[in-house]
């Protein structure tokens, strides 16, 4: 059966890598998958599978989501109360918490019991922003999660930011990295899935990632 997957162009992100990353992981896994590049909100409503983008600051992110005419309604409809899977890159799952406290406070979705605050490594000689490859530690839930446990304590995924949300609702966390202390890396809850690492970036270990989110049947 052929699906529909919705990335979101909201004017932040990485969307021709996605696109293509998504595009390839479908391809090569015999699935029968279009992958859209929308800014349309019945087009999000519509789709089987959602995802958000995101670079940049939270706020301004934030803005150009909600700038988008019908657009937070439909993600609602389609992830909250449908149900359709969702998967959150970078700054696209930073947006899933409550609020994200970069150049001021601004809401999120409220999807994850969390908040986006800066990165503040306990070793003073690590860098802002975090940029390269780091190994990921899954969380006993992520190790059983049908997404993230296809990954191992050996893949390398590629992150650059320098917030990190801090979760309240532990269950939700999936997997971390180290970087002068733990940092989330991975979320979720129910239908919905967020990597702080962009798998579009991260080669194998993040067409095997998409992969298993397309194959996903929550």
């Amino acid at each position: 059966m052929s699906e529909t997957v919705a990335i979101i162009d909201y004017g932040s992100g990485n969307l021709r890598s996605a696109e293509k990353a998504f595009a390839r992981a479908g391809a090569e896994a015999g699935l029968s998958t279009k992958i859209v590049v929308t800014s349309d909100a019945d087009t999000v409503r519509a789709a089987d599978r959602i995802v958000l983008p995101g670079v940049g600051a939270f706020g301004d992110c934030a803005r150009g989501l909600r700038a988008l005419d019908g657009m937070t309604d439909a993600l609602e409809d389609a992830v909250e109360r449908d149900g359709k899977p969702f998967f959150g890159i970078c700054v696209g799952m930073h947006l899933m918490a409550r609020q994200g406290f970069e150049h001021g406070v601004h809401e999120g979705l409220g999807w994850v019991d969390g908040d986006v605050k800066a990165l503040s490594p306990n070793d003073a000689s690590l860098k802002i922003p975090h940029m390269g490859w780091n190994t990921i530690e899954l969380t006993e839930a992520g190790c059983k999660h049908p997404v993230t446990r296809v990954l191992s304590g050996e893949d390398h995924a590629y992150f650059v930011h320098s917030y990190q949300m801090e979760l309240e609702d532990k269950d939700a966390l999936l997997g971390f990295t180290e970087y002068g202390g733990p940092v989330t890396a991975i979320v979720g809850t129910d239908t919905k899935i967020g990597t702080q690492f962009h798998p579009e970036k991260s080669q194998a270990v993040g067409l095997k990632l998409i992969t298993a989110f397309l194959e996903w049947r929550p």
